[in-house]
């Protein structure tokens, strides 16, 4: 299990690398402020306008299939924790 804090900005960044197993990943939009959201998406093709997004403070768990990916971005620098557990590993 990985635990880490990224910072997700303007450039749609992968977060979680595709695995030949599932995975079991936790998204946390850290910052505070109101209206500071984290879009994610499964490929790099996500943008602000086109994507859903963590509000601040959200939590969501997802579980990945294999070779599944995710990508986020944010319309500027924001802190994002993500847990990554990897399954029959």
């Amino acid at each position: 299990m990985t635990s880490e804090k990224v910072t997700i900005g303007t450039a749609v960044a992968r977060i979680v690398e595709a695995s030949i197993n599932p995975q079991h990943v936790t998204l946390h939009n850290m910052e505070k402020a109101s209206n500071e959201y984290i879009y994610y998406g499964p490929d790099s093709s996500i943008t602000t306008s086109n994507s859903i997004h963590l509000d601040p403070g959200e939590t969501r768990i997802f579980t990945l299939l294999p070779n599944e990916e995710l990508w986020a971005v944010a319309a500027k620098d924001l802190p994002l924790g993500v847990v990554t557990q990897k399954q029959g590993v």
